[in-house]
């Protein structure tokens, strides 16, 4: 039986906390479990924490930019939390520069990397008139 890693909701953002050990099948059900919640819960960010990985391989790699890609395309950015400097080197050895992959130290900063993101993106694209609470973002 293949382990899922879970995506808990918190507001408009979706948290995956990867704390096991990612093979083909747990991560080809990430994505289907995360595309799926993206659209149900119209959430505006992902936040992909990492915290809990010690090393990283070309796969896990891949598979950050390929979720934060899925995202996108359905209308969520994704932030990156929680990569160790260890990891970071791996995956610029690797050669793999996650392009296009927000990151941040921790969770809180990511929480408002996707919050400054999204009244950005509200304000240019929002109702006329309207003003964004940016309260939060400070």
């Amino acid at each position: 039986m293949t382990e899922r890693v879970p995506v808990l909701q918190i507001g408009q953002v979706l948290l995956v906390s990867i704390q096991i050990d990612l093979d083909d099948q747990s991560v080809l059900a990430l994505q289907d479990d995360l595309a799926a919640k993206v659209v149900e819960s119209g959430a505006h960010g992902v936040v992909i924490d990492i915290t809990a990985l010690d090393i990283v391989d070309s796969f896990v790699g891949r598979m950050l930019a390929t979720v934060a890609s899925l995202s996108r395309l359905l209308d969520a950015q994704t932030v990156v939390v929680g990569m160790r400097p260890a990891v970071a080197i791996t995956l610029v050895e690797l050669g793999l520069s996650l392009g296009g992959v927000r990151t941040a130290l921790t969770l809180e900063k990511g929480l408002k990397v996707l919050e400054r993101a999204h009244v950005a993106s509200w304000g240019a694209s929002g109702p006329a008139g309207a003003v964004p609470n940016t309260a939060a973002g400070r």
